[in-house]
Order: structure tokens, then sequence, then C-alpha cells
């Protein structure tokens, strides 16, 4: 079963007085000079701004767990994007839900998802002094329903995306599945967009320090982002491969994922991974690891 779903120095220095030594030659600059110079060009770091990109209330948590532990239970999800600011561009790591429902209050989806959204991204751009036309490209965890939203907002991006995932959201001829009709809808928004397909991990600009990592199960071509940050060192945005902390800890599938066996062969590769590079682990869903953030990583 499918779940039902459907953002980034000035230099100065003053002149000798005219009985000072005698300034060296003009091919063989001072050295503080070289080295404010070397300052003013250094490349701006790496920063990730965290986007607010909805709420969503479980009413019956029994769907995300294949063990048929969680049934009853009710939970309250944060549905989080990601700004990636790189000296070569900027990357947005999903993009919520729809933003039809900024400001429409709480609204309910697929029976136990009760929904809402306060600002969209263009308008949390504006915060940030940026428009939609600022990003240079996007790309999905995977292809659900509160991780694709507002597509529409960023239509000029280049959109990144795994190439079985492509293939899940458009089926190449003869091999469509019997996709949920809205689903099928919100994708067919991603078909204008230019797609630069990729297969397995992705080197996005060339220097390491954000790669996107495909870890299949959830959904076909469903992937996590690495990301290596100046302050934070290693982390990484676990997109769904695990919605609760519970959910890691118990090593709980939902019961909507496209296949539990390749999940739990991508949660042990996440985990190994993650205990290689001693990265941070951020929940994507998880508010008890977005909340601290206090809405950037650095």
């Amino acid at each position: 079963m499918r779940l039902i779903h459907a953002l980034l120095a000035t230099t100065a220095f003053t002149l000798a007085p005219a009985c000072a030594p005698k300034a060296a030659p003009a091919d063989t600059p001072a050295e503080p000079v070289v080295e404010a110079v070397a300052e003013a060009e250094a490349p701006a770091p790496l920063t990730v701004n965290v986007l607010d990109c909805g709420t969503i209330n479980v009413t019956d948590l029994d769907a995300f767990s294949s063990a048929g532990d969680y049934a009853g239970q009710t939970d309250t999800l944060t549905d989080s994007c990601f700004l990636i600011n790189h000296p070569d561009g900027r990357l947005l790591w999903d993009l919520g839900l729809p933003g039809m429902l900024a400001g429409a209050g709480e609204q309910t989806v697929g029976g136990i998802f009760n929904v809402s959204l306060d600002k969209t991204i263009t308008q949390q751009l504006a915060d940030l002094g940026l428009t939609p036309d600022d990003i240079d490209y996007v790309s999905l965890s995977h292809d659900h329903f509160d991780h694709i939203g507002q597509v529409g907002q960023v239509q000029g991006a280049t959109w990144i995306v795994q190439e079985d995932e492509y293939n899940d959201m458009f089926p190449p001829e003869g091999t469509e599945a019997n996709a949920d009709p809205q689903l099928a809808a919100m994708w067919a928004a991603f078909g204008p967009m230019k797609a630069e397909k990729i297969s397995g991990d992705y080197d996005v600009f060339g220097d390491g320090t954000v790669k996107i990592l495909e870890m299949p199960g959830h959904t076909p071509g469903h992937s996590v982002l690495l990301l290596d940050m100046p302050e934070s060192g290693p982390v990484l945005l676990a997109g769904d491969l695990y919605h609760r902390k519970e959910s890691r800890a118990l090593r709980r599938v939902p019961r909507f994922n496209w296949s539990e066996p390749e999940t739990l062969v991508s949660m042990d590769k996440f985990e190994a991974l993650a205990d290689e590079l001693g990265a941070k682990v951020i929940l994507q869903h998880e508010p008890d690891d977005i909340e601290p953030l206090g809405g950037v990583i650095r």
C-alpha cells in the first residue's frame, strides 16, 4: 500500500605616513595585504536553512509499523524542507505539503492525516531575501504527497532525480502502475521541469559537501542527503527512511513502503554510514530533531 500523498567581507588598510620606512616594491606586496585579499575572495561556507513545510497530525500510527505495535497511537510529525546554500548554487531538498494549504487551517487527508501549513516555500524564501528564481536545483527524498506539494513554485529549477524514482512517477510505456489519481496529478507538475536523472549516489556540487545517496525501500528511488557542514561536520538528512525516533530505534517499517526488505537493507547501510562518519542524523519528520536546529544548520 502506498501512503496516499500525495532552503546565504570587506577589507581595508591605512596608508603609511610619509616618514615611514620605504614600502615593498609593487610586484612583491606586503604580506598583510595578501592575506586581506585572500580573505575577501574566500567563498562563503556551506549553510542550510530549515523550512517549515507543514505539520502532520497522525490520528492512528498503525500504518507506520508492519509489526502492528503502533495501532491506536497518535503523533505529531513535522514536515521539513531544507535550503542548501553552496558557493556554487542553491539546492532545495524536498517540497513539503501543498501550498494551497497555507492559512487554510487543518485539513484531513487519507483518513488518518490532519495536515496544515503556515507559510509557503515562496513566503519563507522572501523572509530570507530570496525568490524561487534563486533556487538552482530541486531534489526529493521521495515522491509522496508531503514531499512534493510545492513544486509549482520552483519550476525554473533543475530537478535532480533518481532514475528509479522518475520511473515510479512517469512509468515507461507498458509498465504503468495504478497510482492514486490525486498523487499522479501532483507528479504531473514535475513534467515541464528540466530533469537531471541520476542513478545511485551523486555529488551535487562536485566537492563532496552535498551528496544524494540512494537508499530505496520507502519508494523505489528513495534517497537521503549527506552534508559536510563547516561547524556541524557530517549531517545525514534521513528522508522517510524513518519517520519517528521510535521507528529508528525499533527498525520499524511502514506498511505502505514499496519494499520492506529493501527498506531494511537501506537502514543497515544508513546506520553503518552514520557510525563510520560520526554523522549527526536528522529525521525530517521528528520534531525533537527539527526544533532544536532553530531554522539553520551550519
